[in-house]
């Protein structure tokens, strides 16, 4: 038994170490299997921000998480799915500008649009990601509560709130550095409140 468990540990291990194909064809320009659409930064004055978006969903550890949580942060809600390429390839970035931002009133919620909690945590720790992700492959309410605000036409997609929990900016596609996002946080913070 001792045997069939380390060589499952073994296999994990050396699974966990194995290149991606599907992101490393992303990052040589290929794009089987995920079509991408274009990227594009939209920055909305705060005379054009619609109402607060209300959401509330169950993260992928099953703890209750929603807008009234992180109301009065700054906050970046990014939309993605384990299986898409580009997701995998910004999940770095989006993790460096949690580090920097969140000790500073900046939260982070990854929106899982496809995938089920077990698939979700897995990505995580592959990945290194360590803010919270609530799933929406069941029932879709909080991409719902969000459409509402604003487009979210591919994944993935990312947003910044203000601290009214209203959409300050959005950027569509993958985050190829963390700079822009960092940016746009440091704007949206710099705003009254």
């Amino acid at each position: 038994m001792t045997a069939v468990i380390g060589a499952a540990a073994l296999a994990l291990t050396l699974a966990a170490c194995t290149p991606d194909p599907v992101t490393e064809q992303y990052r040589q320009g290929s794009e089987t299997g995920y079509i991408a659409g274009e990227f594009q930064v939209d920055e909305i004055d705060l005379a054009d921000r619609g109402e607060p978006v209300v959401w509330e969903s169950t993260t992928d550890t099953g703890e209750p998480l929603s807008s009234e949580d992180v109301l009065g942060d700054v906050v970046v809600v990014n939309f993605w799915y384990a299986g898409c390429a580009p997701c995998r390839v910004e999940a770095a970035h989006l993790e460096d500008v949690w580090q920097e931002y969140r000790d500073e009133g900046v939260s982070f919620v990854g929106v899982n649009t496809f995938d089920q909690p077990d698939q979700a945590r897995s990505f995580a720790e592959k990945w290194g990601v360590t803010y919270p992700s609530v799933i929406d492959a069941n029932d879709a309410a909080v991409k719902l509560a969000f459409a509402a605000a604003t487009p979210i036409q591919a994944t993935p997609v990312t947003l910044v709130l203000d601290r009214e929990g209203r959409v300050a900016a959005r950027i569509i596609g993958a985050i190829d550095s963390p700079s822009i996002l960092s940016t746009l946080v440091a704007d949206t913070l710099e705003e009254k409140a």
